[in-house]
């Protein structure tokens, strides 16, 4: 192709521009906010509510270091304060000072030279005893013998109590317990009194130690065992709606689900993905220029890119199967039966990337993806065929299975029960991706001027209206299609072309002919009168070629597809209607100059594709030994290959990607048809008849 055939008008470039930048910057969205990446504690903190659902993508077991520190958290804070043992030291004194003041009240008692008034007032100079007057009063007013029971009990009852373990806290406490401690032998105006005294001396003996509850709080916390915490396949790590704990992020960290904050580093490395991917592209489209001619194609392709790509993101965090059951090689089967393989292998493979980037598991899903995805592109298939995407399926399934097989061999603990449910998920993955196919291909063909195997099959079937049609009106045309439909798949599935296409576009090439079935020879009745025969060369080759303008016409009336239709344009390419023409030389007595080759040349255009080539091939041979009724085997075989010469001779095979040894498959395909069909017979050789033999004998040895 040379430099100008394949540069692109500026229009053109200006749509791949703006496609390739508006593909790029969604691609970039999709992959930076999708969940996969969005899970990440840059965007999901603690304290936040979780706007969906986090499944462990595997199991896993591991030491939470947030659970072990607050179990730790909670030993140091359940340690009660650590106190000193009691200080008897303390008790002693207290028992001393509270000796001394009774031998202080005592004196007091005993003076005699004092008023009331004054001892009073000596009582209440008293250090370490608040006695109101009443209750000295009361002291002054006993008896030797009775405040001499007093000073016991009071000495007796403060040992009692000291010897106890008294903290600042429960001093209180102590004080209160005081009146249940004396005896009751007393009166109880005197036990009040022994009680009154006694209180005044109580006092702490055991103090906090920040040493001892330091050390108690260290030993709590050097006892606590770190948590373990595990997760099974597909459990919940993070409810919808719930508020997001510290202890989620660590869960999310250790499962690859969550990194630590870095968006600018994850948008820069997503882009450099999506550049990787524009550029594949680019330079797909440098190579494949064709394919930039086809703007509907190219947007579609993107389209698609962008569903899958989007889906995928979406899918694959909802839960530990969905990688598994995501048909993404759905994706591949599509974008070969629509656009051909090298496209599909060359696009899959940035989608896959970017599908998976950010996933814990993106190494075995990278392989599980390309791997089933290769496998459905390049088995051999025959794309026509239902049944054949059914087998697609479950080659991929297959791959599918072993990787993750292999995957699961190299860890150091097989969990079988994982393995299981894992490869049989991938036998639905290859069943949906195949399903998908088929289902796509039916809805997205007719956009692109291409017709899928369930319409062919449609248009294949004999209570077709169009079908119908011809065989109400052209019953030998009808038969004529059905043989050169026979030729032609025949030949189609020897070349590896489109056998059930060409089937179909063999049947409906000679529809026109039902609006003037008379006109053709297969539907005359022999021994009728020839309506060419009273019309000039110039009519009668008006009438014949118009069969292809009345094809087209029925064709869009009944809305076949722009594939069927190419069939009835092309299957007479842009060669002469030779019986009418050569009328017309004879009528010129032989001046070739004096006819317009025009008037019988059919209008064409020429073949386009392999199959409408095969059409071509096999009318004129079927037609050619229909009429010439060949007897041997050898002259089949060469009407057969001087008809196939002559289409190539003329040129019209040129835009066709037929190649020389393809025709030759195709001769020896509609000799091996053909033969079966009419059965020549063989030419025997005559017998020399002896002369002795008897004339009966010689009867019978003739017949």
């Amino acid at each position: 192709m040379s430099a100008s055939s394949s540069r692109l008008p500026w229009q053109r470039i200006l749509f791949l521009i703006v496609l390739m930048l508006l593909s790029g910057g969604a691609m970039l969205a999709i992959v930076v906010y999708s969940p996969t990446l969005s899970n990440s504690v840059g965007d999901l903190r603690s304290g936040e509510v979780a706007s969906q659902d986090i499944l462990a993508p595997s199991a896993i077991s591991y030491e939470s270091q947030v659970r072990t520190e607050q179990q730790r958290e909670l030993a140091f804070r359940t340690v009660t304060p650590k106190y000193t043992q009691a200080d008897t030291n303390i008790a002693r004194g207290q028992l001393e000072q509270l000796r001394a003041a009774l031998a202080y009240i005592t004196s007091v008692r005993a003076d005699s030279y004092a008023s009331q008034k004054q001892k009073l007032a000596d009582l209440a100079a008293l250090q370490g005893i608040n006695l109101s007057q009443d209750k000295a009063s009361d002291i002054l007013a006993l008896n030797d013998t009775r405040w001499t029971a007093v000073q016991q009990e009071a000495i007796v009852v403060l040992e009692q109590v000291m010897r106890n373990t008294i903290r600042e806290d429960r001093l209180v406490e102590t004080i209160s317990s005081v009146p249940n401690l004396v005896s009751l032998a007393l009166p109880a105006d005197q036990a009040l009194m022994v009680a009154d005294l006694v209180s005044a001396f109580i006092t702490p003996n055991s103090f906090y130690s920040e040493s001892l509850t330091e050390s108690a709080r260290q030993q709590a916390v050097d006892a606590v065992v770190p948590a373990k915490v595990s997760f099974a396949a597909g459990e919940v790590v993070v409810r919808r709606g719930e508020v997001v704990s510290e202890e989620d992020i660590e869960a999310l960290r250790h499962m690859g689900l969550a990194r630590p904050e870095r968006r600018w580093q994850e948008t820069a490395s997503a882009g450099i993905l999506v550049i990787l991917a524009c550029g594949l592209a680019i330079i797909f489209v440098r190579r494949n220029p064709k394919r930039a001619q086809k703007r509907r194609g190219l947007l579609m392709v993107a389209i698609l890119f962008l569903a899958f790509l989007g889906l995928g993101r979406l899918s694959l965090p909802m839960h530990a199967l969905t990688p598994y059951l995501f048909p993404l090689p759905a994706y591949a089967l599509i974008m070969a039966s629509l656009f051909g393989e090298e496209l599909a292998l060359v696009s899959v493979m940035p989608l896959i990337i970017l599908t998976v980037y950010g996933h814990p598991n993106t190494a075995v899903l990278t392989l599980f993806y390309g791997v089933s995805s290769l496998f459905g592109v390049l088995i051999p298939k025959r794309e026509q065929r239902i049944s054949a995407y059914l087998w697609v399926g479950i080659t991929m399934a297959a791959s599918g299975a072993a990787i993750i097989t292999a995957f699961h061999l190299i860890q150091p603990e097989i969990n079988l029960v994982e393995l299981a449910v894992q490869t049989s998920t991938t036998l639905l993955n290859g069943l949906i991706a195949a399903g998908l196919t088929v289902l796509l291909q039916y809805l997205l063909a007719p956009l692109l001027g291409q017709i899928t195997p369930l319409q062919l099959l449609e248009l294949s079937r004999p209570d077709n209206p169009l079908l119908e049609y011809l065989l109400r009106n052209a019953p030998g045309t009808y038969q004529h299609s059905l043989q050169v439909a026979n030729l032609a798949e025949q030949a189609a599935e020897r070349i590896g072309a489109n056998s059930l296409l060409t089937r179909v576009g063999a049947l409906y090439h000679d529809i026109g002919k039902a609006q003037n079935p008379y006109f053709f020879i297969e539907n005359q009745i022999p021994g009728k009168i020839n309506t060419h025969e009273d019309l000039a060369p110039t009519e009668s080759a008006a009438v014949i070629i118009k069969h292809i303008a009345d094809g087209q016409m029925l064709a869009k009336e009944h809305r076949l597809p722009n594939r069927i239709k190419a069939f009835i344009a092309e299957h007479h390419g842009r060669l002469k209607a030779r019986y009418q023409w050569t009328q017309a030389v004879n009528a010129a007595n032989g001046d070739e100059t004096r006819v317009n080759d025009a008037l019988f040349t059919y209008p064409g255009p020429r073949p386009q594709s392999r199959e409408t080539a095969l059409v071509m091939l096999a009318d004129g041979c079927e037609a050619r030994i229909h009429s010439q009724k060949p007897e041997t085997e050898e002259q089949l075989a060469r009407l057969v290959r001087e008809t196939i010469e002559n289409r190539l001779a003329q040129n019209q095979l040129d835009n066709t990607p037929l190649t020389l040894q393809d025709l030759k498959i195709i001769a020896e395909s509609f000799i091996a048809s053909l033969r079966g069909i009419y059965h020549p017979r063989v030419d025997y050789p005559t017998l020399n008849i002896p002369a002795q033999l008897t004339p009966k004998i010689a009867e019978k040895v003739k017949d």
